[in-house]
């Protein structure tokens, strides 16, 4: 790995927190689903729309704060999307309805989309370019890190706080704001654009780019399927399924989050190596035979040891992802079009939450068998999605020319 300076290392710590904590806010929300279907007098699965319309929207704020990033700078736009995230989960535990509830999640919603775009398209123009597979696992690992911080506030403070208090924690990131502002610099890929008055629009880019564009969407509705079909209900499946009580679903979740970090990292940092599309290949097909462990085992111990493989496969194959859209798309719109492309996908994959309840429910509850139906699917498909896509690792990016 080349040598960081210490405005990188800043950088590196400032976006992967930013994931972090805007992943930790999002999956406060999957701890508590049968708190809220009991608060609401509602069924989980009319609850876990609230999941399918918070990622259903996330392509309108990585619109709208990819272009003002592309126009304003990565830094500004990053401090005001944490302030507005933040708001809008604080905001949450006050609903006094599950319409209220709705909506609040819509909106938070757009605020979380523009985070991954803008702090990934910031990392990725500032680390030295034979860093960028493991900054990419690193970033990426934001997102379990998130889930791993929720774990752990669910399993510390859930019995104290409530379903209204975790939302109340959850405007934690706001405190982010003052090392960003002193500590991170804007990109210098961002910087020398704007020497050169470069201007990048963003819709002949799609055109010009179509096929590659599809393919991206594709991909990640895929990857979106892969994540959220093996995370957002499996906290439902130990304390529905099999009746774990929140200290052992908190110790389980914990375990597997960890084992998610660490698979972006090695993966990321393996694509490096052996290349982007062989990375994600080899970790999206030895999440297959983790399937049976995961999803069908009994006890705490074997499903916790399933939980930790098949989390350490799926984060694995998505530690590539941030450095592999980045440099799959020209310098101008990285802080748009990997984001719009992750966030449709995310769009096209919300009905994941509703689909899964619903299996379930017409298996007799069986929350395993609807998770497995999907990750044994999609981790199919983004084999054969990625054995037909471009080779990117070496592709020149923070001083594009």
């Amino acid at each position: 790995m080349s040598k960081w300076t210490s405005t990188q290392r800043h950088v590196a710590l400032a976006t992967f927190s930013s994931w972090t904590l805007d992943a930790f806010d999002f999956f406060i929300l999957v701890f508590v689903l049968s708190d809220l279907a009991n608060n609401f007098h509602a069924s989980v699965t009319d609850v876990s729309l609230s999941i399918m319309l918070t990622l259903a929207v996330r392509p309108i704020g990585a619109l709208i704060f990819g272009r003002l990033a592309e126009k304003y700078g990565r830094r500004p736009v990053l401090m005001a999307n944490i302030v507005l995230f933040s708001i809008f989960e604080l905001l949450t535990a006050w609903s006094p309805s599950l319409e209220a509830f709705m909506v609040l999640r819509v909106i938070y919603g757009v605020a979380m989309g523009g985070i991954w775009g803008v702090a990934s398209a910031l990392a990725m123009e500032s680390v030295p370019e034979r860093s960028r597979g493991f900054m990419s696992g690193i970033f990426q690992a934001g997102y379990p890190a998130g889930y791993l911080l929720a774990s752990i506030i669910f399993g510390v403070a859930y019995s104290f706080v409530g379903w209204r208090g975790m939302f109340v924690i959850g405007a934690l990131p706001i405190l982010l704001l003052p090392y960003i502002y002193f500590k991170v610099p804007e990109s210098p890929a961002w910087l020398a654009a704007q020497t050169r008055n470069e201007k990048v629009a963003l819709w002949p880019i799609i055109k010009q780019h179509w096929k590659v564009c599809v393919f991206m969407v594709l991909l990640m509705t895929c990857f979106n399927f892969f994540s959220h079909g093996t995370q957002d209900m499996y906290p439902t499946f130990l304390k529905v399924q099999h009746q774990f009580d929140a200290h052992t679903v908190s110790i389980i979740a914990i375990c597997y989050n960890i084992a998610a970090i660490l698979g972006g990292i090695i993966f990321g940092s393996l694509s490096e190596k052996i290349g982007r599309k062989k990375a994600i290949m080899l970790a999206a097909i030895l999440a297959l035979p983790v399937l049976p462990l995961w999803a069908f085992s009994s006890g705490s111990m074997m499903i916790g040891v399933g939980a930790f493989l098949m989390q350490f496969m799926v984060q694995g194959a998505w530690g590539v992802i941030p450095s592999y859209l980045n440099e799959l798309v020209p310098a101008g719109v990285r802080a748009i079009l990997p984001s719009f492309v992750y966030q449709t996908g995310n769009l096209l994959a919300s009905v994941n939450g509703p689909l899964q309840s619903d299996i379930a429910a017409h298996h007799g509850g069986n929350y395993g068998l609807a998770m497995a139906l999907v990750a044994g699917t999609v981790a199919v498909l983004i084999a054969i999605l990625v054995n037909f896509g471009k080779e990117t690792r070496g592709m020149h990016m923070t001083a594009d020319k």
